[in-house]
């Protein structure tokens, strides 16, 4: 009996003393099956980083339970919790999502005519007539200049009509919300800092309060961010 209790306890500390251990961690960072390049790898819990190659392959230490980052401008921010699983694997393969491309101007057009309209008016000589007198008038209606009833070379004097200046309306300073938003995952306020959709704009205000969201605009870090984040979670949670 003693024996096998002797057996179990140096089995679990020998799995302890493995989980507490750092071991190499490597694997490829990929999206859509194509390898990336540049990936910033962060072992938040160890404060280490890294970057991939040009396969998109890195190696950085790490332990069970460590929380792993993966940053790119161009790729939704992905946070990894690793498993004892995940150290075994001789090759880990993290898959990252592209962000969403937003188009500033969407100009949509068509013709004016489709192309059954242009051959019937092309076999047709009273439509073929009207669009040559239509655009006659036109050129001489362009060249016509009408009297308005202005006085040429009068003074112009202009009068406010109100005593007060209107006031200029300042545009708010929204850089350190689009700063989270570009760098945290959609998920990330309610999964990681457990705050609903309800709570996440006013806990972005609270943290853009902070004089220190400034230095993070100055010099943008994500591990910087992270740690700013759930510093103010602890704060906002008090409130």
């Amino acid at each position: 009996m003693k024996v096998k209790l002797l057996t179990t306890i140096s089995f679990f500390t020998y799995q302890f003393s493995i989980s507490q251990t750092e071991k190499l961690l490597r694997g490829k960072v990929v999206s859509q099956e194509n390898a990336l390049q540049n990936v910033e790898v962060i072992n938040k819990t160890a404060k280490t980083s890294t970057r991939t190659n040009e396969l998109g392959e890195f190696s950085i230490l790490a332990k069970e339970q460590d929380s792993v980052l993966f940053f790119s401008k161009d790729y939704l921010f992905t946070r990894l919790k690793l498993t004892l699983k995940d150290l075994e694997k001789s090759h880990l393969i993290v898959e990252m999502t592209p962000k969403a491309e937003e188009l500033d101007n969407v100009i949509v057009s068509r013709s004016v005519f489709n192309k059954n309209e242009l051959k019937n008016i092309a076999n047709n000589k009273e439509e073929i007539n009207k669009i040559k007198i239509r655009k006659q008038f036109d050129d001489v209606t362009t060249k016509v200049n009408v009297y308005d009833g202005t006085i040429k070379n009068a003074i112009n004097y202009n009068y406010p009509i109100f005593d007060k200046p209107k006031k200029k309306i300042e545009p708010l300073d929204d850089r350190f919300r689009k700063l989270i938003i570009a760098s945290c995952p959609p998920d990330f306020f309610l999964k990681n800092l457990e705050i609903t959709s309800e709570e996440k704009e006013l806990f972005i205000k609270f943290c853009d309060i902070d004089p220190k969201s400034k230095t993070l605009l100055e010099h943008p870090n994500v591990l910087a961010l992270m740690d700013f984040l759930y510093a103010k979670n602890e704060e906002f949670k008090k409130l």
